[in-house]
This record gives C-alpha cells, structure tokens and sequence, in this order.
C-alpha cells in the first residue's frame, strides 16, 4: 500500500480544519490557500458550506493554459514582494514579477453544471531565471516566462489578492524548516510527547531566528540545518584553570568571526574586577 494523493480526503479534511477554526475564536473572513493538490471541486464546495473564501493553485493544464495566454501583453501589471519567494524550478529568489487576471474563468467545466465554479484566475509570470538571457553573441529574441496561475474567489484587489495567497510559501518554508528540527520527532503516541516536541520547537525556532540575526547577514537568511552546522556544532575545546573557563576555537575557522559576533552580543565579555 502506498500513500494516498492529497486530493482523496482533502474536502473533509477542509471542513474539519474550517470548522476548528470557528471553534478556536477567528472571526472575520476566512480564506483557504492550498496548493494544486486541493484543486478540485470538492474542496471548493466545501469551502462555500463552510461560509469561506477559496485561494488554490491550479498549475497549467490545458484549459488553464489556453486561458492564460489568452491575456492581452498590456494587461500585465508589476509587482514586488517584500519577502521574496524561491522559484520551485531554480531556488533562485523572486522578488519581482507580473501578474494579470481572468475575472471570470469557469473551472471544472468536463463536470456537471452544479459542479463547475466561475471564479477569478489570477496569474503571476516570472522570467525563468533557468534559461540564459543571452545565447552566443545574440541576445534572447523574446523573454521566455513561468506562470504560476491560482483559482480564487477572495474579493481583494488582484495585486494583494496575489500577495495573499504567495505568502502561503513563506509558511511551507517554515514547516519544511521546522522538519529539520524538534518536528521530526512528531507524531508520536503520547499527546504530552507532542506537546512537549512542539513547545520545545518553538523555543528553538525563535532563538536561531534571533541568533542568525546577531550572526551576519549570510545567516540572517540561512536554514535551521545551515546554523546549527554554522552556529551550534561549535568545532572548540574547553579548558579549566584556576575556576575559570576557556574555549579554544580552531583557527582559520570559516565561521569566526559571525560565532564571535554572535558570542558577544548575548554574551559580553566580563567586566575587569574591581579592586579596592
């Protein structure tokens, strides 16, 4: 037996997280972002029971590609994030792109009339940063782009309706981060166990944050397995004499001197003794 596609139980699976959200105190308007697995027309229905807005990725079948370079070049509009994304193809980060809209496109239209869904499609393109600008001496005939299109309802304008649902990304990085840390213990048996592994991811989480900072600004961008390589697994010895406590560190250490910056903004040196 293998696993199971997304899309199996992903309408019950919508319901039951939509409703636990009530249960837990939101108010106000209530959106799903998902990615391509959850577009279907059974995670949408359940999306209009439960009172809540839809936000899913399509990726390019062939209706959605016919409808996609079916906008006119002039209806293009530019936009910039302020948190950038990593392009899935390259890992290169997208800080700048253009996005346009279909303002009623009709999904699912092989199904049933009650079935279909006639929403906004909206599309972001970025210049694919896989292919050279440049080729020989010739320059590129025509800018070669990736869409990225996404099937939603949400009532925002187009250009934050965009940044709304790409900050979606920004929370997958988080949890594939976090996979690299106390996360990987769960699930387990014990609810206390994952109480305590969730608590103690928490903890962990904040403080690299807040070190990486501190560190340089290579790290300030960098993987929970990247600082603990950079950062935690400290290469040094220590060594006691006369009750006092000395780290030796190796030289020509490739991370010196962000470590250093690192130790002396949480942890001075001691003051001189006073004497009297």
């Amino acid at each position: 037996m293998g696993k199971a596609a997304d899309s199996r139980g992903a309408p019950k699976f919508v319901s039951e997280a939509l409703a636990t959200a009530v249960e837990a105190g939101c108010t106000g308007m209530r959106i799903l972002r998902a990615d391509s697995q959850f577009y279907n027309a059974g995670v949408i229905a359940a999306c209009h029971r439960a009172g809540a807005h839809f936000s899913i990725t399509t990726g390019m079948n062939p209706s959605i590609k016919r409808a996609v370079h079916s906008i006119p070049d002039d209806a293009w509009q530019h936009i910039n994030y302020p948190t950038a994304v990593p392009d899935p193809a390259t890992s290169e980060l997208i800080s700048d792109a253009e996005v346009a809209e279909i303002p009623e496109y009709t999904a699912f239209a092989s199904r049933k009339k009650a079935e279909q869904v006639t929403a906004r499609l909206i599309v972001r393109r970025a210049r694919d940063l896989a292919k050279p600008a440049t080729v020989g001496e010739q320059g590129e005939l025509f800018p070669v782009w990736r869409y990225h299109p996404f099937f939603t309802d949400n009532p925002a304008p187009m250009l934050q309706a965009e940044r709304e649902h790409r900050h979606h990304a920004v929370v997958e990085q988080v949890i594939a981060d976090s996979k690299a840390s106390a996360l990987a213990h769960l699930p387990s048996g014990h609810f206390q166990a994952n109480a305590a592994w969730l608590t103690l991811w928490a903890m962990a989480y904040n403080l690299l944050r807040a070190a990486r900072t501190l560190a340089s600004a290579f790290h300030a961008k960098a993987t929970t397995p990247t600082l603990r390589a950079h950062l935690v697994r400290v290469p040094a010895r220590i060594a006691r004499s006369a009750r006092r406590l000395t780290l030796h560190l190796p030289q020509r250490w490739s991370w010196q001197d962000p470590w250093t910056q690192l130790f002396a903004a949480v942890h001075a040196p001691p003051k001189a003794a006073l004497r009297t």
